[in-house]
């Protein structure tokens, strides 16, 4: 498996240097060697210790292998079968194939998102069965849809998986050369250094640190896991209460994917899908997580003003000025990949650049150089790492494949037309749902590819609405399902490590998260936040603005602005937050006055006798 990792990696590291093999060859390399390696490490049934490796899980490993390298070994048979037509033992290498890598999902990722590709399959090829006019199709038969998902670009090794060989894989290997240098540590204290001694420290740096390392993990439950062990003790000790302290870390964690300048792994699909550089999806994603992470902040102020929790002794928290002189090299990595992307290169040699900067970052000191062993540890971790989205991408291929070929696309727009009737804000609806539906049982990736390739055509062909808001938006939904009940895995980890209710932690986190869900409708219905027709002035305004409205929602929902709010009082800050998300200068106007009526009355009622207000 060592050396199978580390032979993952360097050929990545290989060809995004010299230059990628052609895309199917490139993704046959990229799916194989994933392949015999997940038949080897992940056991058919979860639970329990294994001794050893069965042997079936070999002869698994090596006939998956097979199924992808024959694009390789018989590359140029398989193009000209195109026209002549497949042999039998073209056919049974794609249906395998197929099988494989719905085995191998399901041993990395679950059932949900194989029971879909399933489902997605057996549509294509009985279609002609289904009574409704609008799913029917002609049907297919076996010896088209097995190798249309196999050797053609629109199946297993379509657009999905072939931005995972080029780009995934490299940016999940440069945060895994992060986390095991130290950078992860430096964002924690330095985390703490800026946030600490403010009102509900603990929980803002808590919040601040799980945003520095969600942007080089791409993982919600992952990146809880890992820096909740340390913030959420911290916030359970500044007194913050159980559910809180898990909610927090969780909702914080999850906006790592939506954080440039990394974010998860759908955006760079996204590149794709929208026809634009890296560059520019990384420029529209800024204001609308600068918004999520800001609302998720205000969100855990008003929970510590509320329970009176103050900040952390100064002795407690480390050092801005020794942090930053001693380690503040750290952040090189991270701005060798703003600058290289800014400069207009490819996201690929930006990978590149960030992860020899990183490696070279990690000689300064003694305790995070690694020695040889330890790299040979890192480059077989960042395959490892990697297995979970490639089997993912692969199988979201099956699903985005059948679309295309059945035209079901087309009809799922048609259908959400017709159930909106032609309103906007009932069509944006009715897509959340379905974007937070799929994601409670998809990996944000394979959820992303879904959405985008059936509901976002609907939105941007019938209502007109900029591609990059329309993906953003579906990217958005996708995502928070991880905090979203009843399927919220992220405030579920989080729960596991805080001992908490693991309901009550996804509804909290839902509450300190509530931005996430205002943000998506307020560029939609204003573009400029992701930089689309762009005016500097009403820029401002609509940030300030949408800024305000997260304010009042988060106050409304967590009873404090002032003073403890009265039922009626967060009503109007309901009210007044969702007006002022609405870029209209009477609905605004209005949203305005009614929180600083609840602010002036606040301010006039006196505080509750034996308890201090925190500051």
């Amino acid at each position: 498996m060592t050396l199978m990792g580390v032979s993952l990696t360097c050929f990545h590291l290989y060809t995004g240097y010299f230059g990628t093999l052609p895309s199917q060859q490139q993704g046959a390399v990229h799916l194989g060697l994933a392949l015999g390696m997940i038949f080897i490490l992940f056991p058919a049934t979860r639970g329990g210790n294994r001794k050893g490796v069965p042997w079936y899980d070999v002869l698994l490993a090596f006939a998956a292998t097979f199924t992808a390298y024959y694009k390789i070994l018989f590359y140029d048979e398989v193009l000209r079968a195109r026209i002549t037509g497949y042999s039998t033992l073209d056919l049974t290498v794609a249906a395998l194939g197929v099988l494989f890598v719905l085995e191998a999902t399901r041993r990395t990722v679950g059932l949900p998102i194989v029971i879909m590709a399933s489902c997605a399959i057996l549509y294509a090829l009985f279609g002609n069965h289904i009574p409704s006019q609008i799913l029917s199709h002609p049907g297919f038969s076996f010896s088209q849809v097995s190798p249309f998902l196999w050797f053609r670009e629109s199946g297993v090794f379509g657009t999905p998986l072939q931005i995972s060989a080029r780009f995934i894989f490299l940016f999940l290997f440069f945060g895994v050369v992060l986390m095991h240098t130290g950078v992860g540590r430096f964002f924690n204290d330095l985390a703490f250094a800026l946030t600490g001694r403010f009102t509900g420290g603990a929980g803002k740096a808590a919040v601040m640190a799980s945003s520095f390392q969600g942007m080089i993990s791409g993982s919600s439950i992952g990146n809880t896991v890992a820096s909740g062990s340390f913030t959420i003790p911290m916030m359970k000790n500044a007194r913050f209460k159980p559910e809180v302290a898990g909610a927090a870390e969780a909702s914080a964690s999850t906006g790592g994917q939506i954080m440039p300048p990394l974010m998860g792994a759908a955006a760079f699909i996204m590149v794709e899908y929208v026809g634009v550089s890296y560059r520019e999806i990384m420029f529209s994603a800024l204001i609308p997580a600068l918004l999520y992470f800001a609302g998720i902040f205000i969100g855990v102020h008003f929970e510590a003003k509320r329970h009176r929790i103050l900040g952390l002794p100064k002795e407690e928290l480390p050092s801005k000025t020794k942090l930053m002189l001693e380690k503040g090299y750290m952040l090189l990595p991270l701005l060798v990949i703003v600058g290289t992307i800014t400069a207009g290169f490819t996201a690929q040699r930006a990978a590149l650049m960030g992860i020899a900067c990183a490696l070279l970052v990690s000689l300064f000191r003694k305790d995070t150089r690694p020695s040889l062993k330890g790299l040979v540890t890192i480059f077989e971790q960042g395959a490892r790492v990697a297995l979970p989205v490639i089997a993912a991408v692969a199988s979201a291929g099956i699903i985005a494949g059948v679309v295309g070929m059945t035209g079901l696309g087309s009809k799922f727009a048609a259908g959400i037309i017709n159930l909106a009737d032609g309103v906007l804000i009932l069509a944006l609806l009715f897509t959340m749902v379905a974007c937070i539906v799929l994601g409670m049982g998809l990996p944000t990736t394979a959820n992303y590819v879904v959405t985008a390739t059936i509901a976002a055509p609907a939105l941007i062909n019938e209502f007109g609405l900029p591609p990059m808001a329309v993906h953003l938006f579906v990217f958005y939904f996708g995502i928070i399902a991880d905090i979203t009940p009843p399927v919220c895995l992220a405030a579920f980890a989080g729960a596991g490590i805080a001992r908490a209710n693991p309901m009550k932690t996804g509804f909290t986190a839902v509450k300190l998260a509530i931005g996430a869900f205002i943000i998506p409708y307020a560029f939609i219905y204003n573009p400029m936040l992701v930089m689309v027709d762009v005016n500097p002035l009403e820029l401002i305004i609509a940030l300030l603005f949408s800024l305000l409205g997260i304010m009042g929602v988060s106050s409304a929902l967590i009873g404090h602005f002032v003073r403890d709010s009265l039922p009626w009082e967060r009503l109007v800050m309901l009210a007044a937050g969702l007006a002022m998300v609405v870029p209209e200068v009477t609905t605004s106007g209005a949203g305005l006055m009614g929180m600083a009526l609840i602010g002036w009355l606040q301010r006039r009622r006196p505080n509750p006798p034996g308890l201090a207000q925190a500051t």
